[in-house]
């Protein structure tokens, strides 16, 4: 699988971004605070932080390349972890229980288990089958 390109990715991230952003902001602004507004509210969020990451993770890793090269599903993945994580504050922030410590676990539990999916994709590469499968 190839790298995708930065334009297509910067395009998908702008769309992503103003879905998410404009959403909230019409949430925010135009609704009141009643059950499907909340839970659009946590919708468009992740689409606003997964989509202003996309662009910014997909140029790390055409600036620092790794062996295997990224494929397109794992920025996207690590893209979609930043909205997770964004969100997870945001609904722990509406209960009061968000803590500086608590930022910090969930922060290191991400990477953690970005490390080890990265490392599972790493350990199910094949160089050799890679380039015979782009020559088909």
């Amino acid at each position: 699988m190839k790298f995708p390109s930065l334009r297509k990715m910067a395009l998908s991230g702008l769309v992503l971004a103003l879905v998410g952003w404009i959403g909230l902001y019409v949430i925010l602004f135009q609704t009141f605070p009643t059950l499907w507004p909340r839970w659009l509210f946590f919708f468009f969020l992740t689409l606003a932080l997964s989509g202003t990451a996309l662009p910014v993770i997909g140029f790390f890793h055409r600036r620092f390349p790794t062996t295997p090269p990224a494929r397109g599903d794992t920025i996207v993945r690590q893209a979609i972890w930043v909205g997770v994580y964004g969100n997870l504050l945001a609904w722990l922030q509406l209960g009061r229980v968000l803590n500086l410590a608590l930022v910090v676990f969930m922060a290191a539990a991400f990477l953690i288990i970005e490390f080890l999916l990265g490392w599972r994709e790493r350990s199910q590469f094949h160089p050799e089958s890679e380039a015979h499968d782009e020559s088909a």
